[in-house]
């Protein structure tokens, strides 16, 4: 399975945001792959109000991102923003294209650093996978990265490959956490992790007068054993990565970790 990261510097326009998702796609398609992996928050980066641009998952711009998958042949996976009913919005991965057509809303919302998400992005609810060609997909959005327990809920429920979009808070050590926990939710789980980045503004000559978490790049994909297979830079850019879902089950038999968790006492 090739999956392709395509490493986003969003901007505010939804419109302009879907032109670039469309460009990219295509463009990843064109060299083999399969998936196509955005950032959280393709649709509209953090910082402004999201509730005014927020669309149903039939709405107008999750509409074309399907016409665009459908076009190319790919599975997309992008974020944007859909209406919660509390005067909220969800940060939502549209997941769409091959056959598969389903969302994920953000379980966990980053209330930490001094950003408080859950002012203005309810929770979600419900853990996702969708299956591709045979192969067991799992989802999770940047501040998920932080709990492995979603990681192994995910593995439970057949996972080897877990997507995970970000636009990850810029700060001192945060670029070392981010590596840090993508590594190590790919050794909780034994699956691969396709970790998807906002590019840092700053890259591309902005700098957002916002604490929000607009994004640090440094996306990679991290094999099950831990071992980073790829790996951007800050700056946008597309990655492609060949991954074999066989080698979650060769590391699963290595290092079984999994089978020996002692779930009746933890």
């Amino acid at each position: 399975m090739r999956i392709a990261v395509s490493q986003l510097a969003s901007g505010v326009s939804p419109e302009e945001n879907l032109a670039a998702v469309a460009e990219q796609t295509a463009r990843a398609a064109a060299e083999g792959a399969d998936v196509v992996v955005f950032p959280e928050a393709a649709m509209a980066r953090f910082g402004i109000p999201l509730g005014p641009l927020a669309e149903p998952l039939d709405g107008p711009w999750a509409t074309r991102v399907r016409a665009a998958a459908e076009a190319a042949g790919v599975l997309v996976v992008a974020g944007m923003f859909t209406p919660s009913g509390d005067g909220r919005v969800r940060n939502t991965l549209l997941i769409t294209g091959r056959g598969v057509d389903t969302h994920y809303d953000k379980l966990h919302v980053f209330d930490a650093f001094g950003f408080t998400e859950s002012a203005t992005v309810a929770p979600g609810d419900r853990v996702v996978t969708a299956a591709l060609d045979g192969v067991v997909l799992g989802f999770a959005t940047c501040y998920d990265v932080r709990f492995p327990g979603l990681f192994t809920r995910l593995a439970d429920e057949g996972a080897r490959v877990v997507l995970l979009p970000a636009s990850w808070g810029a700060g001192p050590g945060k670029a070392e956490q981010w590596e840090l926990l993508v590594r190590a939710r790919a050794l909780d789980s034994t699956c691969w992790v396709v970790a998807a980045g906002q590019a840092d503004p700053a890259a591309v000559g902005e700098v957002p007068a916002t604490t929000a978490p607009t994004g640090i790049g440094h996306s990679m994909v991290v094999s099950p054993f831990g071992e980073v297979r790829g790996r951007l830079g800050a700056e946008p850019g597309l990655l492609l990565v060949d991954v074999d879902p066989a080698e979650a089950d060769e590391v699963r038999r290595t290092l079984p970790v999994l089978a020996n968790r002692r779930r009746d006492i933890v």
